[in-house]
Parts: C-alpha cells; sequence; structure tokens
C-alpha cells in the first residue's frame, strides 16, 4: 500500500462497532437464556473468531449484515467441540472465553495464530487456577494453546499486577461458574464493557472504586444490542482531521465510555480542535459525534490511571506528537511490548524511518516533535494499529509511505482505507 501526503479531509465518517463490545455481545449472548440480537456489529476478523469459536461449542448464530442473531442456551448450555477452537488473531476471544471455559463439564484445547501463541497468558492462567480451574500451557511456555478442563470453581479475591480488561473479564466470567463471590482489584481501572453488559444481561455484579464483584446464582437473560462505534477506530479520523492540513471531520456514533476516551483527554491537552456533539446513552454505554479540525497541536505527557483508557490509542498519539511542537513522553505503557507486535519498537522503528527524533523506553517513548516528517517504508509486523496509525502518518509527511502487509487491517477494520481516503477533497 502506497500513500502521499493528502489534501484537506472534509466530510464525516461512521466508523465500525466497537470491537471490544462486538465480542462481548456475542459471548455473553451465548450463555444467555434466549436470542440476542446485535446492530452494528463489527464484522472484523477477531469478531468473526468469536463467533466462529461458539458454533463450535454449539451455539446457533445467524450473522447478516444487518444483525447477528445469537441463539442462547444458557450458562450451562455449551457442548464440547470436535475440534480445537482458533481465536486466529485476538487476545480477547483467548483470555475471555478461557473464563468461560474453565466453568464447563467438559475439555477444550484453545489456539491461535502466531501472534497470539506469543503473547502472555500466564496472567489468566494463575487466577483462574486458583479459582479451581484446569488450565495448562501445551508447550509449557505460558502461551496458547492452552487445554482447559472444565472443573468446579470457587470465588476468589484478586488483585491483578496490570489494569487489563481482558484479565478482569476472564476471571468475572468464571465467577458465573464459581461455588461464591468473585471480586477482581485493579490498580487502575481498564475498561468496563463487561460490567456494564453482564449487568445488562441480569447478572449480579457490581462495581466499587477498582474492585469488580460478580455473585453467582444468576441466568442470564437474551438482550437487544447496538453496538457504538469503536473509539479505537475513530481515533485514525480524530487524528487524520487534526494533522492534514485544512481538514474538518465529523465522526458519527462513537462511544466514549470513560475507561477508553483517554485519546480525548490528550487531544484537548495537545491543544486539538475538538467538539463532542449529541452526548448520549445507548443500551448503558455512552455515545457521541466527535467534530475535529486542523490544529497545531503541542507536546504533552501520557502517564499514569490514564494509560489503560487509550492503550491501543498509543501508536496514533506517538504519532500525533511527532507532528506536534514540543516534547511528548509516554511512560507507563510497558503493556505495548506485548500487544499483536511491541508497539513500543514498532512505533519507534516506523517513525525513526520517517525522520522523527524518537527514544524508546522500557515502558513508553520520548517523542521531539515538530520535525517535517518523510515518506518512508513501514512494517506494519502484521499489526493492525501499526498500519493505521502510519497510514494516517502518511497522508500529513511528504513524500511516498509504503505500508508492508498494510491489509492486517482486516482484523479490526476492513474498510479502513476506503473511509479515510474517501475523505480527501
Amino acid at each position: 500500500m502506497e500513500l502521499t501526503a493528502s489534501k484537506a479531509l472534509r466530510g464525516e465518517v461512521t466508523v465500525p462497532g466497537d470491537k471490544s463490545i462486538s465480542h462481548r455481545s456475542v459471548m455473553f449472548g451465548a450463555i444467555a437464556q434466549g436470542t440476542t440480537e446485535v446492530t452494528n456489529f463489527l464484522q472484523g476478523a477477531d469478531c468473526l473468531s468469536t463467533i466462529s469459536c461458539f458454533q463450535k461449542l454449539g451455539i446457533e448464530i445467524e450473522n447478516t449484515p444487518e444483525r447477528i442473531l445469537v441463539h442462547g442456551k444458557g450458562l450451562h448450555g455449551l457442548s464440547a467441540p470436535s475440534e480445537v477452537l482458533d481465536a486466529g488473531n485476538s487476545g480477547t476471544t483467548t483470555r475471555l472465553i478461557s473464563g468461560i471455559l474453565s466453568g464447563q463439564t467438559f475439555e477444550t484445547t484453545l489456539t491461535g495464530d502466531a501472534s497470539i501463541q506469543k503473547r502472555p497468558m500466564k496472567r489468566i492462567m494463575e487466577p483462574l487456577s486458583l479459582m479451581g480451574a484446569k488450565i495448562e500451557s501445551v508447550r509449557k511456555n505460558g502461551c496458547a494453546p492452552l487445554h482447559i478442563t472444565g472443573s468446579s470453581l470457587h470465588g476468589i479475591t484478586y488483585s491483578t499486577p496490570v489494569a487489563s480488561a481482558q484479565v478482569k473479564s476472564s476471571i468475572l466470567l468464571a465467577g458465573l461458574y464459581a461455588d461464591g463471590q468473585t471480586s477482581v482489584t485493579e490498580p487502575a481501572l481498564s475498561r468496563n464493557h463487561t460490567e456494564l453488559m453482564l449487568s445488562g444481561f441480569g447478572a449480579d455484579i457490581c462495581s466499587d472504586g477498582l474492585t469488580a464483584t460478580i455473585t453467582p446464582g444468576n441466568e442470564l437473560y437474551a438482550q437487544q444490542i447496538f453496538v457504538p462505534g469503536d473509539i479505537s477506530s475513530a481515533a485514525y479520523f480524530l487524528a487524520a482531521g487534526l494533522l492534514v492540513p485544512g481538514s474538518e471531520l465529523l465522526i458519527r456514533n462513537v462511544g466514549i465510555n470513560p475507561t477508553r476516551a483517554g485519546i480525548l483527554t490528550v487531544i484537548r491537552a495537545m491543544g486539538g480542535n475538538l467538539t463532542v456533539l449529541n452526548e448520549r446513552a445507548c443500551a448503558g454505554e455512552p455515545v457521541a459525534d466527535l467534530l475535529v479540525s486542523a490544529s497545531s497541536l503541542h507536546g504533552t505527557t501520557v502517564e499514569g490511571n490514564l494509560i489503560p483508557a487509550l492503550i491501543d490509542e498509543i501508536p496514533m498519539i506517538a504519532v500525533m506528537a511527532a507532528f506536534a511542537n514540543g516534547q511528548t513522553v509516554i511512560r507507563d505503557a510497558a503493556e505495548l511490548k506485548v500487544k499483536e507486535s511491541d508497539r513500543i519498537a514498532t512505533v519507534t522503528a516506523g517513525l525513526r524511518a520517517m525522520g522523527c527524533d524518537i527514544t524508546p523506553t522500557d515502558d513508553g517513548m520520548i517523542i521531539r516533535g515538530g520535525k517535517t516528517l518523510h515518506g518512508a517504508e513501514i512494517d506494519s509486523y502484521l499489526d493492525h494499529r501499526i498500519a493505521m496509525s502510519f497510514a494516517v502518518a502518511a497522508l500529513a509527511a511528504d513524500g511516498v509511505t509504503s505500508i508492508k502487509d498494510a491489509d492486517c487491517v482486516k482484523i479490526s477494520y476492513p474498510n479502513f482505507y476506503d473511509d479515510l481516503l474517501g475523505l480527501a477533497k
């Protein structure tokens, strides 16, 4: 994929449904009683992996362009699969389904692609084992493939070493099958889609500060779910509207859950022209339209409790910082090393290739912005967020940028390039 500096970007775009919420709608619908209807579902490869896994577990799922129908069978309605479950590239699928499978009455083997087979799974294996789960890494390396033998579980009180919605959710889902309360406390609040949606399905779940507690015993019941636009996908259009001279973009129907909306805080801190319009609620999730226009950005510091609310957006924030005046420091983000790629290393490599003055650190990076960036050959490392971030960088840089394996964006945003380039006026 080759890209060059863009004319002004103008118009409006509606980004695909939120990936996190799309995953959960299928999972929770599968273990609920009745038929859950999901609209604006993200038809990306990761979410399709979740559908495939639950179909192999005996759940009938109808997937049409208009809606997803999940014919749930209740908490104990899943069946032993006749083959290995393949989560593809999806860490959310792998970690969340492990919590559900731990409480079943059958054995399952769960795997994924080469990236998933390198990502750390001890962070769920250890708390699930404390609950009585029988879960082992087939290759004894703390990664997938995982072999899970369904067991009788008991409730635990657990403090996670990192703020991770995937770890928290895996434990809470296992807690649905435990013999008593399960509580999870995080060092900082991660995204809370699981707590909100489980409550909507009828689970006895509550949150108090950094602690979420689930009490088993309640059946889940089917819901109608509208999936708001994914703020992680909206981030690329927000950045493009800020960086490409003369641009003004309206991104409609974006989920602005406070546990996910850290990028809005960063845009404001960098002096970006951002207006939040038409705020409303959809199925318990806050939604709004976001208007941005070309801005003169300045450096900032991104750290601490803000990190869990924007961890997936850091590659795009780093690109924004490269075009901003002054220094930007990103710290407390060591989690970037265990994403689809080591995003500290891959962001650094890409921005250096484009002429940016950037220094990687153990838990982030220091970006000295304001230099004119030029086109370069960028390796996406098959990481969708790297590919999309550097596609935006290319639109604001001089010359031609070539992105290797650019089609990896299908993981979360199959029509990304068409939507982005279609806004050039």
